[in-house]
C-alpha cells in the first residue's frame, strides 16, 4: 500500500513540475520560436543555391528543431503523468504527438517528400499556443456541414439562372451564354459583382426585361446567399468559442482534482507515518512495563544467618 502511495505521489510530483514548465509563458514563446524557425528553414530550402551552400547549417538547424519538439512533447506528456487519458482527449495533443513522432518513423524519415509535408504540418502547431487561431480553425471545421448545404443551394440557383440565361441570351451573346457551362461561369463571376454593369447593358440591348433577370440573380446570389454563409460561419464561431471555454473549464477541474488527490495522498502518507510512530512508542512502553514486572532472582540462603539461628533455637 505504501509503495502504491509513493508511486502515485511521485507521478503527481512529476506532473506538477512539468505542468509548471509547460504553462510558463517562456515555454510557449520558445516553442513558437522553434515553429517559426522550422517554417523559415522550409522556405530557405526552396532556394537551391542557399540549400547547397548552407546545407550543413540547415541540416543542423533541422536536427535542433527535432530535438526541441521532442523535449517539448516529453514535457507535455509528463504534465499529464497523473492523468494520461486527459492528454489523448485533446485532438490537438494527438495531432502534435503524431507530427513530432513522425520524425522517428523509418519510412517517413527516409521519404523526402513526405518528410517535408510533415515538417510543413508543424507550422499548424501554432494553433496549440494561439487560442484565437485554434478557435478559428475549429469554427471552420464546425461550419463545414452548413457550408455544404450553402454550396448545394448556390449550385441550384446558379444552374437555374444559367439555363435561363442560355435560353434568353445564347443567340445574342454566345461568348458568355453560348452553352450551359459558359453561362454558369459568367454568372459565377457576376456573383462577385465584377463586370455587372457591362452585363446589364448587354442584356438591355436584348430586352428591357433583362434587368429583372440580373437584379433577381444579384439579390439572391450576392446578398442573400452570402449573408447566409456569414451567418453559418458566425454560428460555428460561437460554438467553437463555447467548446474552447468548456475544454478550458474541464482542464482546470481535472487539475484541481489531481491536486486534491495529491493532497489526499500526502495526508494519508503523513497519517500512516504518525501511526507508525505511535505504535513504536506503545511497543517501547510495553517493553518497559514487561521489564519492570519480571521477578528479581532469589537471594541465596546461608546457615550462618542470625534469623535462621534464632528460628532453630525456638524450635528446640
Amino acid at each position: 500500500m505504501s509503495d502504491l502511495i509513493q508511486t502515485s505521489t511521485g507521478r503527481e510530483r512529476l506532473a506538477a513540475r512539468c505542468r509548471d514548465v509547460s504553462e510558463a509563458p517562456v515555454f510557449a514563446l520558445g516553442v513558437m520560436s522553434v515553429i517559426l524557425l522550422n517554417a523559415v528553414l522550409l522556405g530557405v530550402e526552396t532556394y537551391s543555391g542557399l540549400s547547397v551552400e548552407y546545407g550543413v547549417l540547415l541540416h543542423s538547424a533541422e536536427r535542433f528543431c527535432v530535438v526541441a519538439f521532442t523535449v517539448e512533447m516529453l514535457i507535455r506528456l509528463g504534465a499529464h503523468a497523473d492523468r494520461p487519458k486527459a492528454f489523448f482527449r485533446d485532438p490537438w495533443n494527438v495531432f502534435d504527438l503524431l507530427v513530432v513522432s513522425s520524425a522517428f518513423v523509418p519510412f517517413l524519415r527516409e521519404n523526402t517528400t513526405l518528410l517535408r509535408l510533415l515538417r510543413l504540418a508543424r507550422v499548424l502547431r501554432t494553433a496549440k499556443f494561439m487560442p484565437q487561431l485554434r478557435v478559428l480553425l475549429v469554427a471552420v471545421g464546425r461550419s463545414l456541414p452548413g457550408t455544404v448545404s450553402f454550396l448545394f443551394v448556390g449550385a441550384l440557383i446558379l444552374y437555374v439562372y444559367a439555363m435561363i440565361g442560355w435560353i434568353c441570351f445564347a443567340g445574342h451573346d454566345p461568348a458568355h451564354y453560348g452553352s450551359l457551362g459558359r453561362a454558369g461561369l459568367t454568372l459565377f463571376l457576376l456573383m462577385t459583382l465584377e463586370g455587372l454593369g457591362d452585363a446589364v447593358h448587354a442584356g438591355l440591348a436584348v430586352s428591357p426585361f433583362s434587368i429583372l433577370y440580373y437584379a433577381s440573380y444579384v439579390l439572391l446570389a450576392s446578398f442573400v446567399l452570402v449573408n447566409v454563409l456569414i451567418g453559418v460561419v458566425l454560428n460555428a464561431l460561437e460554438e467553437a468559442r463555447e467548446m474552447e471555454e468548456d475544454a478550458k473549464r474541464a482542464e482546470e477541474a481535472a487539475a484541481r482534482r489531481a491536486e486534491g488527490h495529491a493532497d489526499a495522498a500526502w495526508a494519508a502518507q503523513e497519517g500512516a507515518d504518525e501511526l507508525r510512530l505511535r505504535i513504536a512508542a506503545v511497543r517501547r512502553a510495553l517493553d518497559d512495563m514487561e521489564a519492570q514486572l519480571e521477578p528479581s532472582p532469589a537471594a541465596p540462603l546461608t546457615t550462618g544467618s542470625p534469623a535462621l539461628a534464632g528460628a532453630s533455637a525456638g524450635a528446640r
